[in-house]
């Protein structure tokens, strides 16, 4: 039975969330039981594009991040997905009418991790808009459950507590980014103390 399947891809979702994030897992109990669901999928999906361009160094990732993307719009199109990250996505955009270009604009945020990159105000803006605003914006539109004035009303305090986060995390991860992936994010920084950069 398909249900069989959905309910198996929401707990990989429901699966990924906690191995990566404890704090977020913890968090989402705090949430209405009927959206868990939801929020884990979008969890569960936004991580599994972050792994493609932070950690798949010896794959081609770009070549991976397009396969995703095609494979985001057929589920979406299509309903249904083998993959049970996809899956669970899917029916959490689907159901509560997440809007794609949020989806579209997340992804060209991880499109931009791909290759080191020179961040000035505009660009950093950029990647925070895609990589944690538009987050914020697909889990608000679950929680106001289809409220098209809640969401409008509280959507500008969605974004800035993604960004938040988001600032947060660069924090957290200066020197993994600057050392590993070669990215600095913050605009104008001098980050020599750090190690010298990796070619």
């Amino acid at each position: 039975m398909k249900v069989l399947f959905e309910e198996l891809s929401m707990q990989v979702s429901k699966a990924v969330t906690r191995k990566y994030s404890t704090s977020f897992s913890i968090g989402i109990m705090a949430l209405a039981p009927a959206i868990r669901p939801a929020i884990y999928a979008i969890y569960g999906y936004v991580r599994l594009a972050d792994e493609i361009v932070d950690s798949f160094h010896d794959y081609d990732k770009k070549r991976l991040l397009e396969r995703l993307t095609e494979q985001t719009w057929q589920a979406l199109d299509e309903g249904i997905s083998l993959n049970p990250i996809l899956q669970s996505f899917q029916e959490a955009v689907n159901r509560y009418a997440i809007r794609r270009e949020l989806i579209e604009r997340f992804l060209e945020s991880m499109r931009m991790d791909l290759a080191p990159l020179e961040y000035d105000d505009e660009k950093y803006r950029e990647y925070i808009l895609g990589s944690a605003e538009v987050v914020g914006l697909m889990c608000l539109q679950v929680f106001v459950e289809g409220n098209a004035a809640a969401y409008e009303s509280l959507k500008p305090y969605a974004m800035k507590l993604g960004a938040a986060f988001q600032k947060v995390n660069f924090l957290r991860d200066l020197k993994d980014d600057y050392r590993t992936l070669g990215r600095t994010y913050f605009p104008g920084g001098t980050w020599g103390c750090l190690t010298t950069r990796p070619n």
